[in-house]
């Protein structure tokens, strides 16, 4: 075996602490682990922040993280996984906007870290301690990174636009 090469134990750093802190978020909202509210409570949070249908919303946001985070720690299906957790980002992303950019304001920085972080592992490969590597990159083809993250990209964008509409109504129910 080759001697361990700098870039590929600092993928997989990253790779696991990101996978790590999403899949935590994921599974606080799917089974209520580590303090969060499960399906009941995070389909209550998603219908007050104006997500629609609030439990589809849960269910995609919690696997978007979870699914997403524990794919991106084991560098399986790689593409596929950064942007998955990169288009959940995007939701939180658009919740925190109104509140500014820093986090200790409420604003959006540290889910656009996450998902910024996502997406670049996704882009960048798992690299060599991976289970795509061990596996030949049967999940990790050139053209995954793009049907991913244009499917990604397609999926929040619909989302999150669906949400502003909704708000929008809300705020002026005369611009219907």
């Amino acid at each position: 075996m080759s001697r361990p090469d700098r870039r590929d134990l600092g993928l997989l750093a990253l790779r696991v602490g990101t996978g790590a802190v999403l899949a935590a978020h994921g599974t606080q909202k799917l089974a209520g682990w580590f303090g969060g509210g499960g399906i009941a409570g995070t389909t209550a949070a998603m219908e007050a922040m104006g997500f629609h249908p609030p439990k589809h919303s849960a269910v995609a946001a919690g696997l978007g993280e979870a699914g997403g985070g524990a794919l991106l720690a084991l560098g399986l299906a790689t593409p596929a996984a950064g942007a998955a957790a990169a288009g959940a980002m995007a939701g939180a992303v658009a919740v925190h906007a109104p509140a500014g950019f820093f986090a200790q304001g409420g604003g959006y920085e540290y889910p656009a870290f996450l998902g910024f972080t996502a997406a670049a592992i996704g882009l960048a490969g798992p690299g060599r301690y991976s289970v795509d590597h061990a596996t030949r990159h049967v999940f990790d083809r050139p053209w995954t990174v793009a049907l991913a993250f244009v499917g990604s990209a397609v999926a929040a964008a619909a989302v999150v636009g669906r949400r502003a509409r909704g708000r929008r109504d809300v705020i002026d129910p005369d611009t219907t």
